[in-house]
């Protein structure tokens, strides 16, 4: 639960991680996907298949939930009844295995268990006394957390329906978070070898936030190691993630390589910490088919965070309001666990679509549309993926048998396909591909701000925002000038330089590769200079003339 601002070290290192998102990415591909596909044994109850969680029916099972601190607040077990409320299908409980706070016992755990069931939510149980590792060992730490899950094993045996277990809160502060694979590794193995067949969560380092991108990085070889397949990432997003570009790249480059991950923490007001909106986390986890709780129900050390005061449901937060009632809230995408007995207790499956068919493809979107699905008691709606090689990634939603999918890349060739799902969370057979190929990004109109941040003998620091005054979005962009004085860029971030003489192109990283209508993106670098530094006179994106200024 540590809110942290990003250190100026944290800060590169994020900003370099980001620069690498592609290479990363492609760590975590086929072998990643092959070992979702393929454990060793299946789960009977919750577990992962194809990426996804699902419960022990097979339906997909989607959490969206708070984080109530139990430990700190023994008390307010009544709470799970509010939160169930409110509308969530998921609640995230705070314990203490005894290492930093009293431990919570046997007959308590059960408790907590009995009161997740009666209220119909599906429980996350997870240690907190893990959080930074202060004093001890990061093996040591976890390895201990791992004994505290064994020493319970009598009350979470038979509860593989409705629990999960979250070894260890945010392991590795500052201290050596490169170090979290192989403990991770050994108190998962542990856990295995001592029985349980629960779907295992992992935090990751860096107070959960992973700036050092270290659980994105080993992520593939964690999840192999463990042979029942049944291991699921959590992401904490706070002051790590401050723009859409981020939290979208992180998210998607492990739902790309059927990793599953969901957002185990988030929250505040806006802009607190240098935070994003986290509607757009909200939104994001939505459209990637993942799972996110919020942080948290009540009594934080920081009642920034709180979405209700005093363990009151009267008196909620403006951030309360925002993760129940929001656009993508949870009284709006929480759908209750099957094994509650909600929904018809359907358990066909849809159909699969028709091969869908593309029309008015343009540079950054395109028309798909499908001949309907059938199912039993009714089709509620659609999912659109986009197919690449043995990965998926769902790119939109829709209740209709067609939809525009946006944000496509200019002049590059998609394949997508389509699943349709039924109220109940059944899933179809995913229907067969169409290949689209994306038209040149049309000259748009724009306007480029540059400055100096910063100089020094023989350097400086440049920023060149890049502003999209059209009206239709710009992807795979180009951006061209001149330097008059023979400066030099010797490092960029945000886009990819090349220079010739004084003329320098830049084309976009892959969290700038698209400019939204009336939106901007920022790349900024280190130059060298002479005595004269003067600023370009002129820039072009794609060939047309930008506005300065």
């Amino acid at each position: 639960m540590r809110r942290t601002r990003k250190s100026p070290l944290s800060a590169l290192l994020a900003g370099l991680a980001a620069l690498l998102g592609l290479v990363v990415l492609g760590a975590l591909g086929p072998s990643a996907a092959q070992a979702a596909e393929e454990p060793g044994t299946k789960a009977t109850g919750l577990h992962i298949s194809d990426g996804r969680l699902v419960e022990g029916n097979g339906n997909d099972f989607v959490m969206r939930g708070v984080n109530h601190a139990h430990t700190w607040y023994p008390n307010e077990l009544g709470s799970l009844a509010d939160i169930k409320a409110q509308g969530a299908n998921t609640v995230r409980v705070v314990l203490a295995d005894g290492h930093r706070w009293t431990a919570n016992t046997a007959s308590d755990v059960a408790d907590v268990i009995a009161q997740c069931k009666a209220n119909r939510l599906i429980c996350v149980l997870e240690v907190h006394d893990t959080t930074g590792y202060g004093e001890d060992s990061a093996a040591g730490t976890l390895d201990q957390a791992a004994d505290y899950w064994i020493g319970l094993k009598d009350v979470l045996a038979g509860q593989e329906n409705y629990i999960i277990i979250n070894i260890g809160n945010e392991p590795w502060g500052n201290t050596d978070p490169a170090g979290w694979t192989a403990p991770t590794i050994a108190a998962i193995q542990k856990l295995r070898n001592a029985g349980f067949e629960h779907t295992i969560m992992v935090d990751a380092p860096n107070w959960g936030q992973d700036w050092q991108q270290v659980m994105r990085t080993n992520a593939q070889s964690v999840y192999a190691a463990d042979t029942t397949g049944n291991l699921i990432f959590s992401i904490h997003m706070y002051s790590v993630f401050d723009t859409a570009a981020e939290i979208t790249d992180y998210l998607d480059a492990f739902v790309s390589a059927k990793l599953p991950i969901l957002i185990g923490e988030f929250g505040g007001p806006a802009d607190q910490w240098g935070d994003p909106d986290e509607d757009t986390m909200m939104a994001t986890a939505e459209q990637l088919d993942i799972g996110y709780l919020a942080w948290s129900w009540s009594g934080n050390t920081d009642p920034i965070l709180d979405l209700v005061l005093n363990f009151d449901p009267a008196q909620m937060t403006s951030w309360g309001k925002r993760i129940f009632n929001g656009a993508n809230g949870i009284a709006q995408t929480a759908k209750e666990a099957t094994v509650f007995g909600g929904g018809s207790g359907d358990t066909q499956a849809p159909t699969a679509p028709g091969t869908p068919t593309a029309s008015a493809v343009t540079a950054s979107s395109a028309n798909l549309s499908w001949t309907a699905s059938t199912d039993n008691v009714g089709v509620a709606g659609y999912d659109v993926v986009r197919v690449g090689g043995g990965t998926e990634t769902k790119v939109a939603a829709s209740t209709a048998n067609s939809v525009t999918v946006t944000g496509l890349t200019a002049n590059t060739a998609y394949s997508f396909a389509v699943y349709a799902r039924d109220a109940a969370g059944n899933r179809s057979a995913r229907s067969a591909t169409v290949s689209v190929t994306t038209a040149d990004t049309p000259a748009g109109s724009c306007s480029v701000g540059y400055r100096v941040v910063g100089e020094w003998q023989g350097g400086f620091q440049g920023e060149i925002a890049i502003r999209n005054t059209g009206t239709f979005a710009v992807s795979g962009w180009k951006l061209a000038f001149a330097f008059a004085n023979g400066q030099t860029v010797s490092n960029m971030w945000g886009g990819t330089p090349a220079q010739s003489g004084g003329s320098v192109t830049v084309t976009p990283a892959s969290y700038t590769n698209t400019i939204p209508a009336g939106g901007s993106v920022t790349v900024g670098f280190i130059g060298s200079k002479g005595a004269t530094n003067t600023a370009p006179a002129a820039f072009t994106l794609n060939g047309a003339a930008c506005v300065n200024g």
